[in-house]
């Protein structure tokens, strides 16, 4: 929590001035109903319109007086308030982005998305009503009572009697309904969640016509939230009615005892009407204390759980700096490498050991969960090793830094993912400064410069998002094409050309064997015909490593490639060994 106050850096002037000049306006006001009882006991009694005009001008000037401190104020809160969000909510975003994988699955991405929103909205709003409304109710509160005293002790003493019964309410009703708020964030996460999963599911749950179990699961969970939301607005309902019974019960006091003494002459009527004044500004201030008291309680749950992500360091740290890469040393190197997931029993991939040199190809294959897809997250370092080491030109991955590890990289990942925009902005996305010719020769190598040409607009033509406009095959090409552009000294296509047919695919192949010169290129397929003619091939089962060479090599000396090749039509039965 308190690493949040950083954020008002920069805003520590609003942040001080914006209370004084609340507090301004609150001292003004309490003014009032004095100045209103000298008008009723000196003006009007007297008849005395000059003293009723001049006290009446008075009365509008401190009026105007608290205006303009009202508006410095919402001024200086605004100010503050918006200032503080938009650096949490930069901080909070550039953190998530440096989490590790691991880290980021255990968030959950629509935790996050209801942090980096909701949240940091709640926080925010807190920040403007501290600076609003947190000085000005507690002193109006105070300031009431003590002005009565100056009035009439005896009278005052209903005050006394009056406040602790509604600040006891205030008590009862909120510390019960407190801890629901921290439910309720709990509820929208779990809405984000449901909402995010059935809208980017959309296609799987038509197609399995589960619109109506997903609609009543969606229903079940929003009802759950409903009841809690109703539970804490029914608590938080008995505050006005409660409240307002004890104040008015204790003006009734007031003006009965009041009328008895004026009798007696021990006060006058005017004073009675500002004791009056002065208890229905204490009702008011509580009741905005006790709505404070509910945003405030919404924005330290909120803030907390802001604070939970500010708070979490990467689990995979990086240096300052790059350690050089080795001269003469493969592209990649992997050595004896061992990885286990997080909460996972069983190692992913275990003792893989090889090496690839720039201006090779390598192929790799193995059946459905064999550890493909984890040998480019451990390469790419999305994940740490669990034993051995990764290397690229030499060094150790963990001696990079993010940014000079990833730069030598392009990835082309098994789902194509693009962004809303062109076709332009999404394959500049790694490299912004590539020129036209460069992306136009990169569509040529992807196989997607035709399709693209045939679109209006070719390079600027609209991408919607997650490329919904385009076919599979086409958001495939522009994926590969968008790795290609920032021309990387690895490229790894993560199962990426499963949606073109096997001529695209052939074509594809032939481009980047003639292309890629010294790029170090990582092909994983479930096709044995789209890795076959690679340098070297790996072959993983169930996450070992049971065969490493070139196709005939493999198809001699590895039973688990033999079996994957006759499956495919490409080797006889009774070939190898």
């Amino acid at each position: 929590m308190k690493a949040l106050f950083r954020y008002f850096d920069g805003y520590r002037r609003q942040l001080v001035l914006g209370p004084v000049f609340k507090l301004t306006e609150a001292v003004l006001e309490l003014f009032v109903p004095l100045l209103m009882a000298d008008i009723i006991d000196v003006g009007v009694k007297n008849g005395d319109a000059g003293y009723v005009v001049r006290h009446g001008l008075f009365m509008l000037g401190l009026g105007a007086v608290g205006l303009a401190c009202a508006l410095t104020c919402q001024y200086f809160a605004a100010v503050c308030a918006q200032g503080f969000g938009r650096s949490l909510r930069r901080d909070l975003f550039r953190r998530v982005f440096g989490l590790s994988q691991a880290q980021f699955g255990a968030a959950g991405a629509d935790s996050l998305i209801t942090r980096l929103t909701s949240d940091a909205n709640q926080v925010q709003t807190g920040v403007n009503m501290f600076i609003r409304l947190a000085i000005r109710a507690p002193f109006l509160t105070i300031g009431s009572v003590v002005m009565a005293f100056t009035i009439n002790a005896k009278i005052a003493l209903i005050f006394l009697a009056s406040t602790p019964l509604i600040v006891l309410v205030l008590y009862l009703v909120m510390s019960r309904s407190l801890p629901y708020y921290t439910d309720i964030q709990r509820g929208q996460d779990a809405i984000a969640r449901l909402a995010g999963e059935n809208l980017e599911g959309a296609r799987v749950i038509r197609a399995f016509s589960r619109q109506d179990a997903e609609i009543s699961q969606f229903g079940e969970t929003g009802d759950a939230l409903s009841e809690l939301t109703i539970r804490v607005g029914r608590l938080s309902a008995l505050l006005n009615p409660i409240t307002s019974v004890i104040a008015n019960l204790a003006i009734v006091g007031i003006v009965w005892w009041g009328a008895h003494l004026a009798q007696a002459g021990g006060i006058a009527q005017g004073q009675v009407i500002a004791m009056v004044n002065y208890m229905t500004q204490t009702l008011l201030a509580l009741i905005v204390l006790a709505n404070l008291i509910v945003t405030f309680t919404k924005a330290i749950a909120s803030a907390k759980r802001v604070s939970e992500i500010l708070a979490l360091e990467n689990a995979m740290p990086e240096p300052e700096r790059s350690a050089p890469a080795q001269e003469n040393a493969p592209r990649i190197a992997f050595d004896g490498v061992r990885f286990v997931y997080p909460d996972a029993g069983d190692a992913a991939v275990e003792d893989i050991t090889f090496s690839l040199e720039p201006g090779q190809t390598l192929g790799v294959i193995g059946g459905t969960g064999c550890g493909k897809s984890t040998l480019v997250r451990l390469l790419t370092r999305e994940y740490d090793v669990t034993g051995g080491a990764v290397r690229v030109d030499g060094v150790d991955v963990r001696a990079y830094t993010a940014h000079d590890l990833r730069a030598k990289f392009g990835v082309v990942p098994q789902a194509a993912r693009l962004f809303s925009g062109t076709v332009r902005s999404n394959l500049t996305l790694g490299a912004p400064d590539a020129s036209d010719e460069t992306l136009w020769d990169a569509l040529e190598t992807a196989q997607g410069a035709d399709f693209v040409r045939s679109k209006p607009g070719g390079l600027d033509m609209p991408v919607e998002e997650g490329g919904k406009n385009l076919s599979g095959g086409q958001k495939q090409r522009l994926t590969i094409a968008r790795a290609l552009a920032k021309r990387p000294e690895i490229l790894v296509l993560d199962d990426s050309a499963s949606a073109l047919d096997y001529a695209t695919d052939a074509a594809l192949r032939r481009a980047l064997r003639a292309r890629t010169a010294r790029m170090a290129v990582v092909m994983i397929s479930q096709r044995a015909s789209t890795i076959k003619n690679a340098d070297r091939i790996l072959v993983l089962d169930d996450g070992r490593q049971c065969g490493f060479g070139t196709h005939d090599e493999l198809l001699q000396s590895c039973g688990v490639y033999r079996e994957i090749c006759r499956s495919q039509g490409l080797a006889k039965e009774g070939t190898g060994a």
